[in-house]
């Protein structure tokens, strides 16, 4: 007997019943959707161009990126050196350090570790850019491309002051991705992330540029990071950053997490950094920088003040090196710098990196504040070696004299690594909410100048100070570890 059809609806899709059986009812429609307004309709236009545009993205560099997988035998002393300082400190914990680099933290006997990042072609003759935590103590080197194919791969060099390594394979005519201008980025700009996160190979995510130029992540000696909220997670590490066009503007470097997964805020080195300090690694096997010879710190307003300079941008030059670039061009401690090369100085970060990017023995032009004066100094650059531009953190100012002193005597500054001829006042003590600490000085330091004065003791400091108006601020020279630096002390009235 003949069974009728009888069409019923589940859900969205029109079925009949036939002979017991389901099918799709010939002709069955689901019911019309409303046609959008034109303004809707343009809204979706534009969101399916810009999925194409992501579409192309993808499939000009998914055929670039590699899979880096390195095998490391770790012996147990070797564990936690061979992480990075900045994650070995991490305070996130120990099962963070495991999900990022794997393995225990604390082996008990020897293993072998398989570790796994990113990296991406940049020459048809198999030169490959990846981190150099990626690779750092790794026995053996495998890279795997998007179609499968895989090859051993040796180290060409490494770079850890910016976290950049180079390999290389022993293969032609790869897809080799091309470089764009990361000094044109800009916040808000769209950029697509590529990589192998948590081993998933040939994966891309989208995102903006949050930020740009970050530094004192803690991450590199030399930082400029750009700052993405394209998903980032461990495995990303040497991927490819990159923007609409296909083109490199990064290599992904780190996250900003507390659960050792992405939370939004990643980290890549931008390409120009990066593909400097390529270039030099394969033609070179290492990386040149620029010396100065100085220690520098970040201009306060305060600081300012103290120097009669009404400027808002600087540098501070608290300490110059004997015998060094700086010293035999004629800066000196208290200059403060405004201007590189006819660029503005912003930071000390910034200074560090334009005189590291300088090429060693070629002239510099300085723009400084001295004396109430603006004058320009040409620098031959020096060659950086076992000396560094060294850094001065921030202090913060004081708000409103928590201080114990006593007179610096040979045997003292002996003990402290000075030499017996340097005279001051020594901090013993500090009460941690008064001026004092809150204007950065320490147990230790040695306070050995007022406004530019020196002072040979206790007494002394003591009398120079009287001579202030200390709810202006005075400037204080001291030295910290052997550096000299600049603090700037005021007291709340």
């Amino acid at each position: 007997m003949a069974h009728a059809h009888r069409p019923f609806v589940v859900g969205m899709t029109a079925l009949a019943v036939a002979g017991g059986a389901l099918a799709l009812a010939p002709g069955a429609l689901v019911a019309a959707q409303p046609e959008p307004s034109p303004e809707a309709q343009r809204a979706i236009e534009m969101a399916e161009g810009l999925s194409k545009a992501f579409e192309h993205v993808a499939t000009i560099v998914t055929p670039s990126v590699v899979t880096v997988q390195a095998t490391r035998r770790i012996e147990p002393a070797q564990r936690r050196q061979q992480i990075p300082d900045a994650f070995r400190n991490s305070p996130f914990g120990d099962e963070f350090l495991e999900r990022f680099f794997g393995g225990p933290m604390q082996p008990q006997q020897p293993y072998v570790q398989q570790g796994q990042g990113t990296g991406f072609i940049v020459s048809e003759d198999g030169y490959i850019l990846t981190n150099n935590h990626v690779v750092a103590g790794a026995t053996e080197l495998r890279v795997v491309l998007s179609d499968d194919s895989s090859y051993d791969a040796t180290i060409i060099g490494t770079d850890p002051q910016t976290d950049v390594a180079v390999l290389k394979v022993e293969a032609g005519g790869l897809p080799a991705l091309g470089f764009g201008d990361s000094d044109d980025l800009r916040v808000g700009q769209w950029v697509v992330a590529a990589g192998s996160p948590l081993g998933l190979s040939s994966t891309i995510t989208a995102g903006i540029v949050s930020a740009t130029g970050r530094s004192r992540v803690g991450l590199t000696d030399y930082e400029d990071f750009i700052q993405t909220d394209a998903a980032i997670n461990p495995g990303n590490s040497g991927g490819p950053l990159v923007n609409l066009r296909g083109e490199v503007v990064g290599m992904n470097t780190a996250i900003a997490t507390r659960t050792g997964g992405n939370m939004g805020i990643g980290f890549a080195i931008p390409i120009n950094m990066a593909a400097q300090v390529m270039h030099s690694l394969i033609d070179d096997g290492a990386v040149t920088r620029g010396w100065l010879g100085v220690v520098i710190q970040d201009l306060t307003p305060g600081l300012a003040e103290s120097f009669g300079f009404d400027g808002d941008d600087g540098v501070l030059i608290s300490e110059i090196s004997p015998g060094g670039p700086a010293e035999k061009a004629g800066l000196e401690a208290g200059d403060i710098v405004t201007a590189y090369n006819g660029e503005a100085v912003e930071s000390m970060d910034a200074l560090r990196l334009k005189i590291a990017a300088t090429e060693p023995g070629s002239a510099a032009e300085f723009r400084i504040h001295r004396d109430g004066e603006s004058r320009s100094l040409s620098v031959e650059i020096g060659r950086l070696g076992e000396a560094d531009e060294r850094a001065i953190p921030d202090a913060a100012l004081p708000e409103t004299l928590g201080l114990n002193l006593q007179d610096l005597t040979p045997d003292l500054a002996g003990r402290l690594g000075l030499p017996p001829t340097v005279a001051g006042a020594l901090v013993t003590g500090l009460d941690p909410t008064g001026p004092a600490a809150r204007a950065g000085l320490r147990p230790r330091d040695v306070i050995v100048g007022v406004q530019g004065r020196a002072v040979d003791g206790v007494d002394a400091l003591g009398a120079t100070l009287a001579e202030h108006d200390l709810a202006r601020g005075v400037r204080l020279t001291v030295i910290t570890g052997g550096r000299q630096r600049f603090v700037l002390l005021r007291v709340q009235e």
